[in-house]
């Protein structure tokens, strides 16, 4: 059993969106932290069709001065639901736990809605810490990604198949997102081969075969679906010229290598080099969002093609980290980060490598994969 890091919610009484991808945990969480409360699930076809006809009911559901906290899970399914439980908030001061995995409708009618009546938080993939030191293997962990099933599945890969399936179906084909499943199916593929790579549009719809402009609305859909993350360029002060796009991420490193098809010409250190980095942001995204941290995460690279992979910016603290899938490295795999250091002298610099011993280049501490992992609360902290 995992102990997950989130407890922050529970520490506030007032109503809360549970944001995050499907299979993360989120009704796990909410049963183990809130046995008692009252559960409205939408996926329970007989309660969603009374609510959809009707939101008005949702007070059915719910005992007369009320104290315990009331889940409804996958609320983006009747968006219409916000504005009973706003007004049941407001008139009854009844506490809610509002679960979603796709953000579309809660962006468009709810979370305006209940802004400062709700606050928001995500639930993510694992994280090292929350699987623990004798648990937790790397290398599985780089092929099949955290999602919590994974820990206890037979076969990761076919779950994993499984699940990118139930994406297309479920939230795809039943919310209406796209007509055309087949082309956000090649769409998904191709997209793959972006993982940690700037953005271009152009190549991916002539790639896919498929319109620049309907390639732009499916990565929007990515989005909403928290399924995909654009990391935008570090240009603060900026120095020197920068490119402007983004990089992708699909958010969890199973989930990426599940889509990226496997061809002749690829090479390994392609697709481990995307995945140790796709590991690394998906524990550097939850770690700033479960100790409440409040950074901004950007990567850094100028037109002459030198880069910082990841580039950590807040009050707390100012960091570069350099992802190496190596098990030997040298000071020249850390151009980019003393580069970055000319500009930004005051950031700490972080190469993380696949070997197995810490050390140092100058001004760059040098950490293996799995030590950068369980280390980085601490690092972001400034305890390092």
């Amino acid at each position: 059993m995992v102990s997950r890091i989130l407890q922050k919610p529970l520490q506030h009484k007032k109503s809360f969106f549970l944001l995050g991808p499907r299979g993360t945990g989120k009704t796990y969480w909410i049963k183990q932290n809130l046995s008692d409360a009252i559960y409205i699930d939408l996926l329970d076809m007989e309660i969603y069709a009374l609510l959809l006809s009707n939101p008005h009911r949702l007070v059915e559901f719910i005992p007369r001065q009320c104290e315990q906290w009331i889940v409804i899970d996958e609320v983006q399914k009747i968006p219409d639901l916000l504005n009973e439980v706003h007004r049941l908030i407001e008139q009854e001061h009844y506490y809610f736990v509002l679960t979603g995995s796709s953000a579309r409708n809660l962006r468009k009618q709810g979370v305006n809605l209940l802004a400062g009546r709700a606050l928001v938080y995500h639930l993510y993939p694992l994280v090292a810490q929350e699987i623990g030191e004798e648990n937790f293997d790397l290398i599985s962990a780089l092929q099949y990604g955290m999602l919590p099933a994974i820990l206890s599945e037979p076969s990761p890969s076919a779950y994993l198949k499984a699940y990118v399936t139930t994406y297309l179906r479920e939230e795809i084909l039943q919310e209406g997102l796209t007509r055309n499943l087949s082309a956000f199916t090649r769409f998904l593929e191709v997209a793959s081969f972006s993982q940690g790579q700037v953005l271009n549009m152009s190549a991916i719809a002539r790639e896919s075969n498929i319109s620049q402009k309907n390639v732009s609305n499916y990565f929007d859909i990515l989005d909403d679906l928290l399924l995909g993350y654009r990391l935008p360029i570090f240009s603060k002060r900026a120095k020197r010229q920068i490119i402007q796009h983004p990089k992708f991420y699909y958010f969890d490193v199973g989930v990426y290598q599940t889509l990226r098809p496997r061809g002749f010409s690829d090479t390994q250190a392609e697709v481990d080099g995307a995945a140790l980095e796709t590991i690394f942001l998906q524990s550097l995204r939850a770690i700033n969002e479960y100790y409440e941290l409040e950074y901004q995460l950007y990567y850094w690279r100028t037109l002459a093609g030198v880069e910082v992979d990841f580039i950590v910016y807040g009050q707390k603290g100012f960091f570069a980290f350099e992802i190496k899938r190596s098990s030997v490295v040298s000071k020249s795999d850390a151009k980019g980060l003393l580069s970055f250091k000319q500009d930004y002298p005051e950031a700490s610099l972080y190469l993380i490598y696949g070997g197995e011993r810490q050390y140092f280049f100058d001004d760059v501490k040098v950490l293996p994969m799995r030590d950068a992992l369980f280390l980085l609360p601490t690092i972001l902290e400034g305890s390092l």
